[in-house]
């Protein structure tokens, strides 16, 4: 689901005085992807006012100095510079270049100052990476493309980021997951700006869902074994290759931790260090994409999914399902095949709890239903928490966020706080 802020301080920042909040600069740069850059220009940049939808002024502005080169060799010239963005009241980073490279220090400056004036600072897919070197994430949730949330939440460890939203509302700083979700924000800005109807014509106009959810797309909230880019040099990278190729096996973090010639402690450091994420959390994830990968594409019961993804019981699987993907591994399959008909003939979605109760074997049922003669301590040796999903008290999934303190340094108090990562046991 996308993730709108509640009521945050820094939203009701006065905008300067010469700055106007029609007016919404979009930052471009050398390399950059090219559909990404023309999201925000098909949106804030064409007159459609025949349909209802309120106008903005644009204005494309150079990050660094031209020619400036996008996919397939294109050429592009911007007709402003870094001194537009003073300006605007909403300034754009639709993506950079290369998630190795430093953004220019000037770019990074006029973001700053933009913010420091009450724009809204808006970063789609890796824009994210800019507004992060910007110390604009800090403390802040956020999110970007799945596949470059390790390496964003590697780097600045202070942002908690969820690769899991479609987009972010941080009130003045929102960012996009990849390459479409960034026209859901758009459109979510459109939104916030002039209501729902203006944005129902936009889209209607654009030709797309006047408003997505996560858990429209069918990967729901998409998982992956991806790592960072710099892991492949690195002597881990084996141990990493071989629990990937062994989930189907019962070993725990100390197996991988003696595989590497560590000691648990040193381990635990090299792998977050490299990764963003506890080892021991990225390998419950892993299970549960295997897991994933097995109720879409094959008709092992639950119990054999979980024998097949190393955990020691369908109990343990069940949990860590919930607890990671928000449905039960049955409620999960139903849903991916009623969306994925076979033989032409689309299958009847079951409802959840439905789902559920069909793959449950009967003696699991009848001892879940004897709730008081399980203590805390014997789930969890099962590896499932003693909470439900929904309730108050369970910790959500947070496979790419690193720790955070409890009230982040500078933040108001009415900002929310993420949890930071919990090692649970693996089944």
């Amino acid at each position: 689901m996308s993730q709108d802020s509640a009521a945050v301080p820094d939203a009701a920042r006065k905008l300067a005085a010469r700055r106007r909040r029609e007016i919404v600069a979009v930052l471009l740069f050398s390399g950059g992807p090219i559909f990404e850059s023309s999201i925000p220009l098909s949106v804030f940049g064409i007159d459609r006012q025949d349909a209802g939808v309120p106008r903005y002024r644009l204005l494309v502005c150079a990050g660094e100095d031209a020619p400036l080169r996008t996919t397939g060799g294109l050429e592009l010239s911007a007709p402003y510079g870094l001194e537009a963005i003073s300006r605007a009241g909403t300034v754009v980073v639709p993506a950079w270049r290369s998630i190795t490279q430093a953004p220019p220090p000037a770019a990074l400056d006029a973001l700053r100052r933009a913010h420091e004036e009450g724009a809204r600072i808006v970063g789609l897919c890796t824009g994210a990476f800019v507004l992060a070197a910007a110390g604009l994430l800090d403390g802040r949730p956020a999110t970007t493309h799945w596949m470059y949330a390790p390496t964003l939440a590697k780097r600045y460890p202070s942002v908690h980021v969820d690769p899991r939203e479609l987009f972010v509302d941080d009130g003045d700083v929102l960012t996009s997951a990849g390459t479409a979700a960034g026209i859901d924000l758009c459109l979510h800005i459109v939104r916030t700006d002039h209501g729902a109807d203006a944005a129902n014509a936009l889209a209607r106009r654009l030709v797309v869902p006047p408003r997505r959810t996560a858990s429209d797309l069918g990967h729901q909230r998409y998982l992956d074994r991806s790592l960072p880019e710099e892991i492949g040099a690195d002597p881990l990278a084996e141990v990493v290759a071989w629990a990937l190729e062994h989930l189907h096996e019962q070993f725990d973090v100390e197996t991988l931790a003696a595989r590497a010639y560590m000691s648990r402690r040193t381990f635990d450091r090299r792998f977050r260090s490299l990764t963003g994420s506890a080892p021991l959390q990225w390998l419950i994830t892993q299970r549960v994409l295997q897991a994933q990968r097995l109720l879409e594409t094959s008709d092992y019961s639950v119990d054999e999914v979980a024998g097949r993804c190393g955990f020691r019981s369908p109990v343990a699987l069940r949990g860590h399902f919930r607890r990671q993907l928000g449905a039960s591994p049955a409620a999960y399959r139903a849903a991916y095949r009623a969306r994925r008909p076979q033989n032409g003939a689309p299958e009847p979605a079951l409802r959840p709890e439905r789902a559920e109760r069909a793959e449950r074997p009967e003696r699991e049922r009848a001892a879940l239903g004897a709730g008081d003669r399980f203590s805390a301590a014997s789930l969890a040796g099962h590896g499932l928490a003693t909470a439900e999903a929904g309730d108050p008290g369970k910790p959500q999934s947070d496979v790419y966020t690193s720790r955070l303190p409890e009230t982040p340094v500078g933040r108001g108090a009415g900002r929310p706080v993420l949890p930071g990562q919990r090692e649970r046991p693996v089944g």
